[in-house]
């Protein structure tokens, strides 16, 4: 039933203020009124318009003073609710990224129009988009572990400091990795082992168990780390620089524009050696005044390459050269790529040198009868920890395997293991690395690995 107007009219009128609060309770009223305390356990309220804001205050007052513009009703103002804080990534980085994306659904890559006349139909083809609808789950995978390789490198980038082992960087991002990945066997986790390669080192070099070496000031560390999400890898690396008198600076300049040639290049019917030669252009066009005065034109280290990627297989077959080769291939739609580009003030080739510590079961590992027992149960361990996953010597530790080695070279020598030892140029060069992975999507281009980083 509606009150009476002239009924709610004459309460407002009569209502009763206390120290300029109007007292909401009826009880509290009449006590108040009758020069009484008001009843033990109850307080004046303040009203609603009291609450609202400093006009309300003096609208208040002048009920106070009987002001009938004072006693007007006012209409209640709905309080804003307040939002729950949504969770936040912990430092170091520990918070699982489904915690973080509840819906389930991970953030888009840069995202590139492909350019050449023959694809442009692309971006708006009604069939091109349902075939990229059938591959939702894909794409998520691999935004999904894309996310996690940025959000694990921005700490990472910020933590590393000269004086660290690198044991200590390497554990560093693989915890990382294996926090927000929610690592789960082979469905989610460390894509492979984390590359933290020194100056002349270009790439292949993480460091085994007791391995001393600590990151100096005047070092150049290439950082190439992986994550997979069901077999989709992400692959995406970056080069850091503690010298504050910026010697290298056109070093790291020029490998960063050369990979960034590389994927505005990249696209469905692309000639891979027409990638090869813009990527080599841009790279040429920089030099280097080393400290002893000496200028370099930057080179590209021509026995590295790019690849793609298949679902647990890191390299799956095509190369994407750094330079002009011939290689007249063509990339594909729905193929997934690295871009990485490599550069050197050395001679622009690397060859193996050092301590092994990077491995994998190859994809088509024959069939061989293992004559050493002991190889035949480390090869269970790898087949059950990493798949066709590249390995290294610490994560078999970390899968409580020990005296090992012995049996590891065996299945190397049998061919069902892969061996990749540290690749490096002429002593006392620098090298540096810039690497991101791509999917051609039947429509688009996406960048997936892309941060504001780099």
């Amino acid at each position: 039933m509606t009150p009476d107007i002239d009924e709610v009219q004459e309460k407002l009128n009569g209502a009763t203020v206390q120290d300029g609060k109007e007292l909401a309770d009826p009880a509290v009223k009449e006590a108040v009124q009758n020069g009484e305390k008001a009843p033990e356990g109850e307080a004046p309220k303040e009203s609603a318009d009291n609450e609202d804001d400093n006009s309300d205050d003096d609208e208040d007052e002048g009920a106070a003073n009987g002001s009938s513009e004072g006693a007007k009703k006012k209409k209640k103002k709905k309080k804003p609710k307040k939002k729950k804080a949504g969770t936040k990534q912990t430092e170091p980085p520990r918070t699982g990224l489904s915690k973080l994306f509840p819906s389930g659904t991970y953030p888009e890559g840069e995202i590139c129009e492909y350019t050449h006349e023959e694809n442009t139909y692309r971006t708006t083809s009604e069939e091109k988009r349902h075939l990229e609808r059938l591959e939702s789950d894909t794409y998520n995978d691999l935004r999904r572990a894309a996310e996690v390789h940025r959000q694990v490198r921005h700490y990472a980038q910020k933590s590393i400091k000269p004086g660290m082992s690198m044991i200590e960087i390497t554990e560093l991002i693989e915890n990382g990795t294996r926090a927000l990945s929610e690592e789960n066997g082979l469905k989610s986790g460390v894509g492979f082992p984390t590359g933290v390669s020194l100056n002349n080192v270009a790439a292949h070099y993480t460091p085994n168990a007791g391995d001393p070496t600590l990151l100096q000031q005047n070092d150049i560390m290439k950082v190439d780390f992986g994550v997979h999400v069901n077999g989709r890898i992400i692959d995406s690396a970056f080069t850091m620089s503690f010298d504050e008198s910026g010697t290298y600076d056109p070093l790291l300049k020029a490998v960063k524009e050369a990979t960034n040639t590389g994927i505005r290049e990249a696209g469905i019917d692309v000639r891979l050696n027409d990638i090869g030669a813009a990527i080599q252009e841009v790279m040429e066009s920089y030099e280097v005044t080393l400290p002893n005065g000496k200028t370099e034109q930057v080179k590209c280290i021509r026995n590295l390459n790019g690849h793609n990627i298949n679902p647990y297989e890191i390299h799956g077959g095509k190369s994407v050269p750094i330079v002009a080769n011939g290689d007249m291939t063509r990339m594909e739609e729905g193929e997934s790529f690295a871009i990485e580009t490599f550069g050197s003030t050395g001679r622009g080739f690397v060859r193996e040198e050092g301590e092994c510590s990077h491995y994998m079961r190859k994809v088509d590992a024959p069939r061989v009868g293992l004559r050493l027992p002991r190889a035949k149960t480390l090869l269970a361990t790898i087949n059950q920890q990493f798949g066709t996953l590249p390995f290294c010597r610490r994560y078999l530790d970390r899968a409580g395997e020990s005296k090992y080695l012995v049996a590891l070279n065996s299945l190397v020598r049998e061919g069902v293991v892969q061996d990749y030892p540290p690749l490096v140029d002429v002593k006392g060069c620098q090298t540096a690395q810039y690497e991101h992975t791509i999917f051609l999507r039947p429509t688009v281009k996406e960048v997936i690995s892309r941060g504001d980083d780099y």
